[in-house]
Parts: C-alpha cells; sequence; structure tokens
C-alpha cells in the first residue's frame, strides 16, 4: 500500500485483497480465505517469532489493534530488545512498565533482572527480603550464569500476565501476544520451559513453568505465528522454523505470515519479456538510467524481478508447508508509522483476505 492507495484502512485492505486476486495467487498456491482475528482472538497467548528484519514487530503492532478494535483487552510483551514498537504505534517510547498505547492495547519491554525480582517478591512475599536478595551482586552474577533462567523471566512474565485478573475476577488481558527475537533464539526461548521440568526440582518454578508449557502446547488457548518475507533467504529459513517447533516442541503453528507482498504489475508474459534483457538490470543500467530515457524500461525489468522473486519464493512456501498462511501487503510511503500498522490491522480484520 501506498499513499495513492485509498486513504480509508478498510477500502486500503479490500484493494489489495482485489489486486491479488485471480491469476496470481493461484499460481502460487493461494486464494481468498476468511479473516483470522475470530480465531486468534480466542487465544490467551500467541507468540511471534521468525527471521530477523522480516517485520515482526510490525505485524504485533497490527495484530495488537485489529484484536483491540474488537473489543479484546491486549497486551504486547517484548523481551529486552531494541524497541521499535512506539514507532510503528506512534506513541511515546515503550519500557519495563506495562503502559497503555492505544485503545485496548498495552506493551511492555521486559528487562530479565526486574523481571527476575519481580518473581522473587511474589515468591519470598516480603519485599524487604526480596529486594536483599535480588540486589544482591553476587547473586545477580549467579543468576546470570544459569542457562535459561533468564530467558524464563521474560517468557515466564509474559505467561504470568495471562493468569492477572482485574477486581471484579475477570482476565486482565484477554490476549497477550509475544514479540519474540529472531529464529534461533525465538526457538531457543520456547525450549526454555521444557527444560525446567527436566531439571528442576519440586517447587514454585517448576509447578509455574508446568502451567506455562501447559498453556503453550494447548491449540485451544495458545499459538505460534511465523512471520516471514516473499523472499528466498527467509521462505528457507521458515520452512526449516515451522518444522522446528513441530519436531521439538510440539506447539502448535496457527500462521504462517507472509508480510511485505506486492501487488503485480506485470502477467508472467510481461515479467518473461522484461527479463529477457538482463543488461537492464546491471549496476550501470541503473545508475545510466537516472539521466537516461531508458529509465521507465531499467524500473520495470527490476520490478519484473522482484515480483519473479517474491511469485517463486511464496509458491515454494505454500507448497512446502501445511500450515494456514495469511499475506500481508508491501507499505511504502507508510512503513514503520503508526498509519502503515493501521492499514496492516484493517487488512487483518478483514472479513476476507489473500492466504491459504
Amino acid at each position: 500500500m501506498s499513499g495513492t492507495q485509498p486513504s480509508d484502512p478498510s477500502r486500503a485492505a479490500a484493494s489489495f485483497l482485489d489486486r491479488l486476486t485471480g491469476s496470481f495467487l493461484e499460481n502460487v498456491g493461494g486464494r481468498r480465505v476468511g479473516g483470522p482475528l475470530d480465531e486468534l482472538a480466542k487465544r490467551r497467548f500467541l507468540f511471534l517469532t521468525g527471521k530477523g528484519g522480516v517485520g515482526k514487530t510490525t505485524v504485533s503492532a497490527a495484530l495488537g489493534l485489529a484484536l483491540a478494535a474488537r473489543g479484546k483487552r491486549v497486551l504486547i510483551v517484548m523481551p529486552h530488545t531494541k524497541e521499535r514498537l512506539s514507532a510503528v504505534l506512534g506513541t511515546k517510547p515503550i519500557g519495563p512498565d506495562v503502559a497503555q498505547v492505544a485503545d485496548g492495547l498495552w506493551a511492555v519491554n521486559v528487562e530479565p533482572e526486574r523481571a527476575l525480582a519481580e518473581y522473587g517478591h511474589m515468591v519470598i512475599k516480603v519485599r524487604a527480603v526480596s529486594n536483599a536478595v535480588f540486589g544482591n551482586e553476587y547473586i545477580k552474577s549467579f543468576l546470570r550464569a544459569v542457562p535459561g533462567l533468564y530467558e524464563w523471566s521474560m517468557l515466564g512474565k509474559a505467561w504470568f500476565h495471562t493468569t492477572e485478573v482485574d477486581e471484579d475476577g475477570r482476565n486482565q488481558y484477554d490476549v497477550v501476544i509475544f514479540d519474540a527475537p529472531a529464529t534461533g533464539h525465538g526457538l531457543d526461548m520456547l525450549r526454555v520451559p521444557k527444560v525446567i521440568l527436566d531439571v528442576a526440582p519440586p517447587g514454585v518454578l517448576r509447578r509455574d513453568a508446568e502451567r506455562a508449557v501447559a498453556l503453550f502446547r494447548d491449540p485451544t488457548k495458545s499459538g505460534i505465528l511465523v512471520v516471514t518475507l516473499p523472499e528466498e533467504m527467509p521462505v528457507t529459513e521458515t520452512i526449516e522454523l515451522v518444522h522446528a517447533i513441530e519436531k521439538d516442541l510440539g506447539m502448535p503453528v496457527l500462521r504462517v505470515v507472509v508480510n511485505g507482498v506486492m501487488a503485480p504489475l506485470f502477467t508472467d508474459a510481461e515479467r518473461a519479456s522484461l527479463l529477457a534483457h538482463p543488461e537492464l538490470l546491471t549496476l550501470e543500467a541503473a545508475t545510466r538510467a537516472e539521466h537516461d530515457r531508458d529509465a521507465a524500461a531499467v524500473a520495470g525489468a527490476r520490478r519484473a524481478l522482484r515480483e519473479t522473486v517474491q511469485r517463486d519464493s511464496l509458491r515454494r512456501l505454500l507448497h512446502s508447508l501445511d500450515e494456514p498462511a495469511i499475506v500481508l501487503p508491501h507499505l511504502f510511503d507508510e512503513a514503520s508509522t503508526k498509519e502503515g500498522s493501521q492499514a496492516l490491522a484493517a487488512v487483518l480484520g478483514a472479513p476476507e483476505i489473500a492466504g491459504r
């Protein structure tokens, strides 16, 4: 979607779907499908992961906005990351305290040492004693050396927020979205609760890990969304990641989210015609085109190449995996902005979307 698209997010979502419908979606193994929000809104915990740079945080923001628009109270949890969520939501920077960032939407960027101290206070009960223990530098050094403990402090905090209730006994948050680290670290983080079950003695830590694992493995209450781009390397890594989740974790992958898909300008025949002139794709051609009448031909060839890579990558992804898929539009002028997040939220909230 670009600045030339309809300004109303709902109209823009419909426009994107119309431009994808037909031979393009059919050629890659996709089609029009019902919107995912009815299903995703039933979950208590959604874990978003994927290769770095695929737009995970943007998708988390859009999903949070879309669910909040359905009347859900949503919390987005970030695990001590370089914070970008505020940029795509147009808010103040988000820190370690839960803060409201939109109607029905809250966010927090977890600091592991602080999360451990909060957890310790819940266990020890007496804040003075808890502060003395978790404020001790020697104990802090020991805790840093315990494998998986910092990861659990962040994932466990996200899980804990699914258990919170308000003064009326209702869930404090209907849905918790965990904007996980990039592929490798995200997968390792998901393994941590199982590691705790394997090594921890009976007690509070083991009890909470058991409860978290039960939630994460329940396909009616939890699920993983794997975010990718329609490009060769992200698709390869996504296929490997989904297979690893299925093999190692026994956790449900609810959707593969293909972010940044451009509605094609050319037919297959037109792309083939443009790509029959490889000289248009050289760096020299691009430099020369800045002051040359061939600028349109060079731009067309480059767009044709990108569309070809997109088509082939999408086809390979959908043919390699059985999981349902969501296709989200590439953002031009609105990339990494509040307006862009609202546009993607409208796509996710539409009755019909592109996917499989």
